[in-house]
């Protein structure tokens, strides 16, 4: 049959008698007409696209083209589409969730979204207008709120996320002290050291200290004898642990680090320090995390946004490859004007010369985080944080009554995310699987037998007994 005038494939069918015509340039692609593509080749040095894909192990290249199914030719079928594979998706908010280990179920209160979906923030990249509508003076009201929550003098506009944010921190303290190792102290999430392990590859060798399995916490001795060999740029450490543990071997890890020659980077979150001790306090020259928890929403392993805050050390400020605001007098009496800090020191102003590849800014997420931190204020941050230990003690408590369910480390202190251990011969999956039929997002699974459990200020404790209830008769 032949196609019609305007379709697609009469467009690109040959003429007969003639040989086929080269591949067209993509519609959606830039720079995808073949000559401009071979030009750009020829600029860089490369024999081919695939020079720019050498590092990638060959075990996890597919090697074979994706199995798609034929074009959607319409948007109204490309909606339908979508809406069908949303569809199967069931929200944490819909359900009774214990999820956590890094996206937590967090209040957000209306304003946040409010102030997040003005046009002059919401319809920029990156939270990033070209014209300022306020976006700086925003971003500057961020940092400040952040630097007091943290108690430090910088922090930088939102990199892509606390991964990253993790990965700039220690390659900041390797610029700074000149050394290679990297010693990674305690539980970490496995994503976040997979992160870590390939953003600083190029110049550093990761070295793990494992969680003291009798207290939970991190060995100081492992650590001193690991620094003995030398050439140790930083200790890394989180507050709390992956586990949700909170490590009062934290600062015996700072005095370790700097006898050493080492700079001492945590970890944190941030929706702890209206309770617990800001890293500063103890010896972190850098502190780094995620600001998912204040106040921005799930969505599907996400929002997520970066921070990293120091002291007014030029030594430590002129390593940040990302953005500072800063605030200075302008020629009229009594204004003031914001605006970038150093500019020439950002990846953004050295592009290919930068010290490292920033990425995209996360500064909407930003503005959210600094809008949650103005309406909490202390008193605010104060509350949530004891809410959220006495929901964590009062959930730990619960499910250790339970027969066949055991919590590793119940006497130490933990924020938000707990351990349990499942000892009545059924698997995890399994016992996960009931739970989602009654109605229950059980938490992340860690082992055969153990997963991660959490819970916040949005959770009840009539939230926590229906969970006991229910694995009472599940757990067997």
């Amino acid at each position: 049959m032949t196609p019609p005038e305007n379709s697609p494939d009469h467009l690109h069918a040959p003429a007969p008698g003639r040989p086929p015509a080269p591949a067209p340039a993509h519609p959606y692609i830039p720079n995808s007409v073949p000559a401009v593509r071979q030009a750009m080749l020829e600029a860089v040095g490369a024999a081919s696209v695939e020079d720019f894909y050498a590092d990638i192990p060959e075990e996890i290249r597919l090697r074979r083209s994706l199995d798609l199914p034929a074009p959607l030719r319409s948007e109204a079928q490309l909606v339908r589409h979508m809406e069908q594979l949303l569809s199967r998706n069931t929200p944490a908010s819909r359900t009774l969730s214990f999820l956590g280990g890094g996206c937590y179920p967090h209040h957000v209160p209306a304003v946040v979204d409010e102030v997040m979906g003005r046009s002059e923030f919401l319809t920029a990249y990156a939270g990033e207008p070209y014209e300022d509508h306020g976006r700086f003076q925003a971003m500057w009201e961020y940092q400040s709120l952040m630097a007091e929550l943290l108690d430090v003098d910088v922090v930088n506009v939102p990199v892509y996320d606390g991964f990253q944010a993790t990965g700039t921190a220690l390659r900041m303290a390797g610029r700074v002290t000149g050394l290679r190792r990297l010693l990674i102290c305690g539980d970490v999430d496995p994503d976040k050291l997979s992160k870590i392990r390939d953003y600083v590859r190029p110049d550093h060798e990761v070295v793990l200290v494992p969680a003291d399995p009798h207290t939970g916490g991190v060995d100081p001795d492992a650590v001193r004898s690991l620094l003995a060999e030398g050439d140790t740029a930083a200790v890394y450490a989180e507050a709390p642990s992956r586990l949700g543990l909170v490590d009062p071997a934290l600062p015996e890890l700072g005095q370790l680090a700097h006898e050493a020659g080492a700079l001492y980077v945590v970890g944190c979150n941030p929706m702890t320090l209206g309770v617990l001790a800001p890293p500063s306090s103890y010896g972190a020259d850098l502190t780094c995390g995620d600001i998912q928890p204040l106040g921005i929403r799930m969505s599907y392993g996400g929002g997520n946004a970066g921070f990293i805050g120091a002291n007014d050390d030029l030594s430590l400020v002129s390593e940040y490859p990302s953005r500072l605001f800063g605030l200075v007098p302008t020629d009229v009496a009594g204004e003031y004007g914001f605006g970038d800090v150093a500019y020439d020191r950002t990846s953004f102003a050295q592009r290919e010369e930068g010290k490292e590849w920033v990425g995209t800014a996360a500064a909407l997420h930003g503005i959210g985080a600094g809008v949650y931190l103005s309406l909490m204020g202390p008193q605010g941050m104060r509350e949530i944080g004891e809410t959220v230990l006495a929901h964590t003690a009062y959930a730990k408590q619960c499910l250790a009554r339970i027969p066949g369910v055991e919590i590793p480390h119940a006497d130490a202190v933990h924020f938000a995310d707990f351990p349990v251990r499942f000892t009545g011969g059924r698997s995890t999956a399994d016992i996960h699987a009931d739970l989602r039929e009654r109605g229950i997002f059980g938490g992340i699974e860690t082992a055969a037998d153990q997963a991660l459990y959490c819970v916040t200020e949005v959770h009840t404790k009539a939230d926590i007994d229906e969970l006991a209830a229910a694995l009472e008769e599940i757990v067997k």
